[in-house]
């Protein structure tokens, strides 16, 4: 399949690329736009201005030394834990859905959830500042009672995509459950 255009719930673009790997396994990777280098200089010139009016008035080295480190601190926390390029999800019909998530700094966090402990996928809505957003999600069984839903794993927790990209990844998904089922 090919990539698509759609914008998460902040009217921001992101892509969705589909691809069909066989009958029973298809990935689907949500792209965000990349960071911002005008956004950073404007968020960095704003706490350099702010430190040297500080410094100005109080005549102390440490502001600025200071805001210097605090500033290139925040930019790697930022982009190491919290800014995230690309959410993946792998869906295997006989195995099981793999969760990936790549971070601007090129660290990658991955988990696996096994189809036998999947109750289902499912596009749920939640109310978010002061705005209902959809999400999809999977609904993990509970162990002691498996009619009964322990957990609910969110998918795409980062790009937030908007319902009509969920429902194209919710019909691809419940294709290959249907088969497996």
């Amino acid at each position: 399949m090919a990539e698509e255009e759609f914008t998460d719930i902040n009217g921001n673009s992101i892509s969705l690329d589909c691809q069909t790997h066989s009958a029973f396994c298809r990935e689907f990777t949500v792209t965000s736009p990349k960071l911002s280098l005008r956004k950073v200089m404007v968020y960095t010139c704003f706490v350099w201005l702010f430190a040297y009016a500080v410094f100005f008035f109080t005549e102390n080295t440490a502001v600025l030394s200071s805001a210097i480190i605090l500033t290139l601190a925040g930019m790697m926390i930022h982009i190491h834990f919290v800014k995230v390029d690309h959410e993946t999800l792998l869906i295997i019909g006989s195995l099981g859905v793999q969760l990936s998530s790549s971070y601007a700094s090129g660290r990658e966090s991955t988990i696996f959830i096994e189809m036998s402990k999947m109750k289902d996928i499912v596009i749920n809505e939640a109310v978010y500042m002061h705005s209902i957003i959809y999400y999809l999600c999977i609904l993990i069984k509970d162990p002691a009672d498996p009619e009964t839903v322990a957990s609910v794993v969110p998918l795409f927790q980062s790009s937030k995509p908007r319902l009509n990209c969920l429902v194209q990844v919710y019909r691809s998904c419940q294709e290959i459950l249907a088969q497996t089922r």
